[in-house]
């Protein structure tokens, strides 16, 4: 007898289709795990992650305006107006828990949407990841106003990622620009939603994991600590190996340690109660 074909996975509804990209198939999530780019990143840089994960985490990448097949679309005027649409975006998603994990600019986006979730009446994410960027009261990026193409290339290929290679071909650099420097006028501008000066706890019961490179010059060791300032919840420190990126040829071992924070908290279901830990420069380890 011939099995059944297995269900096909319904396509996103249309106004999540248009800020989301699924990254593998996934039927019946318990868990999606949205993912917000660097700046001038794409979806790409998640592409793999679902080979790290549990079968059962849906990936779902954000594609910012300007990006892949969103290249005519009309940049948003700053990190708010981004965050908005994308926290909208997630409502029907949200039937299943949902967690977010941002890189640099993605962790500052991630983070704002954190807190229009955690304000709104569903349910609050259960966990947010921030990598590679200090924690918002200590975001100041506003010598990049005066930036030009050329300093922003510069900046971009020093922080070492392994994406920039189409940086040199003129083509691609003449179509991608467009995006960087939207991304770069967003952080110049950036400042925190939630509060003005004062760090105060935004995101509520929401705990959050904070990653940093020993050797990254964008984030600090210290400036990653920070993040415990935007929870009442459970705060953690990863320390890794490495410069801004290091995420790239420690996916493995970074999303080892992500699985095992989705894993505790599909288990649970509740928000884990207030505490600290802290890992020392040293390779990750999976679990």
């Amino acid at each position: 007898m011939t099995p059944p074909a297995p269900l096909l996975q319904a396509p996103l509804p249309p106004a999540a289709a248009r800020w989301f990209r699924r990254q593998h198939r996934v039927d019946g999530p318990r868990l999606r795990l949205v993912c917000f780019p660097h700046a001038g990143g794409s979806p790409a840089a998640y592409r793999t992650w679902h080979r790290h994960l549990p079968a059962d985490v849906e990936v779902l990448a954000v594609c910012y305006p300007g990006r892949q097949d969103r290249i005519g679309d009309p940049f948003p005027a700053g990190a708010a107006e981004l965050a908005d649409e994308v926290a909208a975006a997630l409502g029907p998603l949200r039937d299943v828990p949902v967690a977010l994990f941002g890189h640099s600019m993605g962790a500052l986006l991630a983070y704002e949407v954190a807190v229009r979730l955690a304000a709104d009446p569903g349910p609050p994410p259960v966990r947010l990841f921030v990598s590679g960027s200090p924690a918002p009261h200590l975001v100041d990026h506003s010598a990049l106003r005066s930036a030009t193409d050329e300093d922003l290339l510069a900046l971009v290929d020093a922080l070492g990622s392994d994406s920039t290679d189409a940086l040199r071909i003129p083509a691609l650099r003449e179509l991608l620009m467009p995006g960087i420097r939207a991304d770069f006028r967003l952080l110049a501008h950036y400042r925190p939603t939630a509060h003005a000066t004062t760090p105060t706890p935004t995101t509520a019961g929401v705990p959050v994991v904070a990653c940093t490179g020993d050797d990254d010059p964008v984030c600090a060791v210290e400036a990653a600590r920070a993040w415990s300032a935007t929870t009442v919840s459970a705060f953690e420190l990863n320390v890794f190996p490495g410069g801004h990126f290091y995420l790239e040829p420690l996916e493995a071992e970074l999303l080892g340690r992500v699985t095992g924070h989705l894993r505790s908290d599909l288990r649970s279901r509740t928000i884990p109660q207030h505490g600290a830990t802290q890992s020392t420069p040293q390779p990750a380890q999976t679990h």
